[in-house]
């Protein structure tokens, strides 16, 4: 199939069927984004922008308004053609978890990539990671009006979409950082240069773009591969361009051994000497505008995102001490303060040992005062292998006088198995389709039935990442009880109440 450098389609041979469903329909003359769904256009259309003479891109995979249909897309721009763009198509399996519009979150980018790298080294594919910076980012992100910034976050999103092996396979790090896994062929000088004029079409605010680039061969076992891109993902979002990049994840791997061994004792003394600090972010009752309770975060060092030690502490059998020691922190800080609430993080790994319960519940039975103040988080972090036990230890927790909710529902290993077997207070709806909720799409459905759904079951809804008035409005049609997110304060070093809600929108904005 060719485009033409205004959008129609100027030759077809064989594509008909895939794109349409219909063998007899006639595609020349035809824009190409009639054929494409709404939620993948912006990133084709990036695609095709960005296509520079004498370059290739994808293979993609894209959504099409045919229902049920997808087709994975490679395109070529040939200098000779006057500007024309070259596509080569083939049907592709329909799978819509795969075609949400968005960039895959970290612990889903480490699985897609893990995968991926299985599936291309056997197929000979030449891959790279890319670590991408574009510095500007937070001040456009802040500077912008919450409308002007729901449509730079979706040309963003096509934008890295686009640059990524099969239109999935980029996520968002931290510090205006990014991470993609594509093919090889391209420098990373050249790569900064294009995504710089591409960031045109995103914002008008001035971002300057650098890159790095390493090899993803040399480690042949899955859980390898995950370890050294995690080294990888940790140097590059703490360190951005300053990091020492490894040549290849071979190399970071045994730099990710070197740094574990290396850590291990520090996270330890961390832990027993309780030198980390506690951070507290508001949670809101949607309907009363106060705030329920506060979630209780912790943070290492300078480090705003405890990830690394979080895992590290999971990896290292550390976690079940890290809990309990911010539960007895968080325990501390709330038995003085009778109008205080606050909700304390507790691992998939932690919740089934029967030690960390009795310990739990003897510290609760200590301080009488913090009854029906004290709410337990179960994160998802790991996958709860006996549900059974876990439901028993939360019933103990709940009977000592505390609350219990479960974190991330529909991301990572919380499931609808959780909510069958698990007697909980609150759930938690992962923030990726909170998100989504304004736009009306799938995500829409699944939050008003799942809130019905939790309703019936004796339970309140949380929305995580509420970061608009409009999100707060959507969240609140769909009848979710409580709220966090942006709109109502990061993470402080004090369990302090928001603004009045008049001053929340004021604040989104």
């Amino acid at each position: 199939m060719e485009i033409a450098p205004n959008g129609t389609i100027d030759f077809a041979m064989g594509a008909s069927e895939a794109l349409s469903g219909t063998a007899e329909t006639a595609l020349v003359g035809h824009n190409w984004a009639d054929f494409i769904e709404p939620v993948d256009r912006r990133m084709l259309a990036m695609l095709l922008e960005g296509l520079e003479p004498g370059r290739r891109a994808g293979p993609v995979m894209v959504r099409l308004a045919a229902p049920e249909r997808a087709v994975t897309l490679t395109a070529l721009r040939l200098p000779q053609n006057r500007g024309a763009v070259s596509c080569a198509l083939a049907q592709a399996r329909y799978e819509p978890a795969l075609f949400e519009g968005r960039l895959a979150d970290r612990a889903a980018f480490e699985t897609l990539t893990r995968d991926l790298l299985g599936v291309a080294n056997g197929a000979g594919k030449e891959l790279e990671l890319s670590l991408v910076e574009l510095a500007g980012l937070s001040a456009a992100r802040s500077g912008s009006s919450p409308d002007a910034r729901e449509e730079m976050e979706a040309q963003l999103t096509a934008l890295l979409r686009a640059q990524a092996w099969g239109g999935a396979a980029a996520t968002e790090l931290e510090n205006d950082r990014f991470a993609l896994v594509r093919t090889k062929g391209e420098t990373p000088d050249a790569f900064a240069a294009r995504l710089g004029r591409l960031m045109g079409k995103v914002t008008a605010a001035p971002i300057a773009p650098s890159a790095g680039a390493m090899g993803v061969g040399g480690i042949d076992r899955p859980q390898q591969v995950v370890r050294a891109l995690r080294y990888a993902l940790d140097g590059y979002s703490r360190e951005g361009s300053a990091w020492e990049m490894p040549a290849n994840l071979a190399d970071a791997l045994n730099l990710a051994m070197d740094k574990a061994l290396a850590e291990a004792g520090l996270l330890g003394a961390a832990i027993s000497d309780k030198t980390f600090r506690l951070a507290y972010q508001p949670v809101v009752d949607l309907y009363s505008h106060k705030v329920h309770h506060f979630e209780v975060l912790v943070r290492f060092g300078e480090d705003e995102s405890p990830f690394p030690q979080i895992r590290m502490a999971e990896e290292l059998d550390l976690i079940e001490a890290l809990d309990f020691a911010i539960l007895e922190r968080a325990v501390g800080v709330l038995a003085p303060d009778p109008e205080l609430k606050l909700a304390v993080n507790v691992s998939g790994r932690t919740i089934i040992s029967p030690a960390y319960i009795e310990r739990a519940v003897r510290l609760a039975k200590d301080h009488p005062e913090i009854s029906g103040r004290l709410m337990f988080e179960l994160t998802e972090s790991a996958a709860i292998d006996d549900l059974a036990l876990a439901d028993r230890h939360l019933q103990a927790l709940r009977e000592a006088g505390c609350e219990v909710c479960l974190d991330d529902f529909g991301a990572g290993a919380a499931s609808l198995a959780y909510l069958q077997q698990l007697h909980l207070d609150v759930l938690k709806i992962d923030g990726r389709y909170i998100r989504d909720l304004q736009f009306g799409s799938r995500s829409a459905t699944f939050v008003k039935h799942l809130v019905d759904m939790c309703r019936e079951l004796g339970m309140k809804t949380l929305a995580e990442m509420v970061e608009t008035s409009t999100v707060e409005d959507a969240v609140r049609r769909a009848g979710v009880d409580f709220a966090q997110g942006w709109l109502y304060g990061l993470a402080a070093d004090t369990p302090t109440a928001p603004a009045p809600k008049n001053q929340w929108k004021a604040k989104a904005s």
